[in-house]
């Protein structure tokens, strides 16, 4: 499918190999440095606006809070809007300029990450592209993530996950990543993906691109995250997990994340403005420290306790907690914008701090992928 109509080339950014991809890819483009905002994010799905780098563009994740037990997790913000359409995105009500924009400078935003990484050499960085996009619905027409896996691959401490609700994985599988790299995808159900997930790639075509990139040996992601009560959940929960487990391999699998149905108040009026069939706003939801709404605790513990029972099951793993030490084939888990006491109700206990659950990753991925490159974590590190 075609997700962009004309692109918009910075002055500064039109260097052969740009022109070239778009050619490729059957672009219109045009070498301008007028870019005039659009308030309507649809609008500025339909075009694609390649820019220079501008301040600075590593950060950590915006949602971060010391209420919840975050992963510390830093971004580099290179995309911004999606050619996608879910109902419940936040950009819909976060983005001022809803024009399509990537970075185009690569080189210059791998300086930035590298001067980060070097004043820590002793931690780990995860870093994402995603916090205001898709990682490779406009890989075809940027090759953005292809250049950044081939640099992510000379920084020692730092690793790359891509995240992406697309199928668009051909133009990577034949990347030298050396396993720097997650490829990871927002995954749910067969009926929330047809309902709510619109544009996107449809299930079966996100584990077939499981698949390949397992098979070119990269490290894996997976995001259960939203997960939203809907008709026969339980079922098709318990299919999505089986289906994707059957077409990775455990031991490449770097993390997995589990988190609900969660959005800004005022949210509630754009969602059922821009989508008004949509249901998911309908169930009960309360107002949380972050600010944001989501299902009471009891629905939540509810929904988690099935996930990772099938979880638990078919990855053949008797418990998921990161705080019990790291086996061979036993991915990081953690609760996305969770409190201690979802964790405690799980496992027993929490991390202690979001410092120390960055910490626990970098331990699983040391003890299981990076032990010849990096020194051994210290929680010391993390503080």
């Amino acid at each position: 499918m075609k997700t962009v109509k004309k692109a918009i080339i910075e002055s500064s950014q039109a260097d052969k190999n740009l022109i070239t991809a778009l050619e490729k890819a059957n672009i219109k483009y045009e070498i301008s440095d007028q870019n005039p905002p659009t308030k309507s994010y649809r609008q500025g799905k339909q075009n694609l606006h390649f820019t220079a780098k501008k301040g600075d563009v590593m950060d950590t994740c915006a949602t971060i809070s010391n209420k919840y037990i975050c992963c510390n997790v830093k971004v580099i913000k290179s995309v911004s809007n999606c050619p996608f359409d879910c109902s419940y995105c936040f950009l819909q009500n976060y983005l001022n300029d809803g024009n399509s924009k990537v970075v185009n400078d690569i080189d210059a935003m791998i300086d930035e990450v590298q001067e980060n990484c070097k004043k820590e050499p002793d931690r780990l960085f995860r870093i994402g592209t995603w916090e205001l996009g898709d990682s490779l619905a406009f890989e075809k027409e940027t090759k953005q993530a292809e250049l950044l896996i081939e640099k992510f691959k000379h920084i020692p401490n730092a690793v790359l996950e891509l995240k992406t609700k697309s199928n668009i994985v051909d133009p990577i599988l034949k990347c030298d990543h050396q396993q720097k790299t997650v490829v990871s995808w927002s995954l749910n159900t067969n009926y929330i993906i047809e309902t709510q997930e619109h544009k996107t790639a449809r299930l079966h075509e996100r584990i077939e691109a499981i698949n390949k990139v397992t098979k070119a040996g990269y490290l894996v992601g997976l995001h259960f995250d939203p997960t939203i009560i809907h008709p026969n959940w339980e079922e098709e929960y318990t299919q999505l997990i089986k289906a994707v487990c059957n077409n990775t391999n455990p031991s490449q699998i770097a993390w997995i994340s589990l988190g609900s149905l969660r959005f800004n108040p005022e949210m509630k009026k754009k969602i059922e403005s821009n989508f008004p069939t949509t249901s998911i706003t309908y169930n009960e939801m309360v107002l949380g420290d972050d600010g944001k709404v989501r299902y009471p605790k009891p629905t939540r513990i509810k929904m988690y306790r099935h996930v990772i029972k099938q979880l638990e099951k078919h990855l053949n793993c008797s418990n998921l907690s990161p705080l019990l030490p790291p086996e061979k084939n036993k991915p990081l888990f953690y609760f996305c914008m969770e409190r201690w006491d979802i964790w405690e109700t799980f496992f027993e206990e929490s991390p202690k701090s979001i410092n120390e659950l960055d910490y626990l990753f970098a331990k699983n991925m040391y003890h299981r992928f990076y032990s010849e490159i990096l020194t051994s974590p210290k929680l010391k590190n993390y503080n």
